[in-house]
């Protein structure tokens, strides 16, 4: 019987390499390129496509490392600005049609609650095809994404995957969905979807509900 652990462990590595695919694949182009052009025009635009590869290359790992990362465990806390940054580099960079709108006050985040919070936001800016409103807001271990735009291109199974409604298997397209929803269950806490009108609402609780008064 195969481990689960190692499953998941080959799921996300399956989406960290398609997500970087792209941004490096194009640092290997333009460095083909770059070889045998001689005209200064065409190097100078190289040169700019590989600083944006660069960029993008280092916003998604940067991303990556907080929202899929265990280094020193899931104990401990984040800085939210180190959050926000990494939200802001791979959904808000340059040339984003989405406006990221952040709700966060506190000055740190436990380390599962970064990791929810990133991967809903994720999620829901990889639904915002033509780009749109993105919020994000946290108070303690409550976390809630709101993505509204023009076009919501939603994947029927992450949704399912995160409401607990799929009998499915994680796949390297859900895994995000289904990690959130285990960092959710693993504290007796929950996650919430909603949808309707071009709205898209996430809403998760890393904490149980209090027992009831004896």
């Amino acid at each position: 019987m195969s481990d689960p652990a190692v499953e998941f462990a080959s799921l996300l590595c399956s989406r960290l390499c398609h997500d970087l695919l792209s941004p490096v694949g194009a640092l290997n182009n333009g460095l083909e390129l770059l070889a045998d052009e001689t005209d200064p025009e065409m190097q100078k635009r190289v040169m700019e496509l590989l600083t944006e590869s660069a960029r993008v290359s280092a916003e998604k790992l940067k991303f990556f490392r907080l929202a899929f990362g265990a280094a020193g465990g899931f104990a401990g806390e984040v800085d939210a600005r180190d959050i926000k940054g990494a939200i802001e580099g791979v959904l808000g960079g340059p040339g984003s049609k989405t406006m990221i709108g952040w709700h966060v006050t506190q000055p740190t985040l436990s380390k599962r609650a970064a990791k929810v919070l990133l991967n809903l936001a994720l999620i829901a800016g990889d639904a915002l095809v033509r780009g749109g409103q993105l919020d994000i807001g946290a108070e303690g271990e409550e976390v809630v994404v709101r993505a509204e735009g023009p076009r919501l291109a939603t994947d029927a199974e992450i949704l399912a995957t995160l409401s607990g409604a799929s009998s499915e298997e994680p796949s390297s397209r859900t895994a995000a969905a289904w990690l959130v929803r285990r960092l959710a269950e693993e504290e007796g806490g929950s996650v919430q979807v909603g949808q309707e009108d071009g709205v898209l609402l996430f809403g998760a609780s890393l904490v149980g509900a209090p027992a009831p008064a004896a």
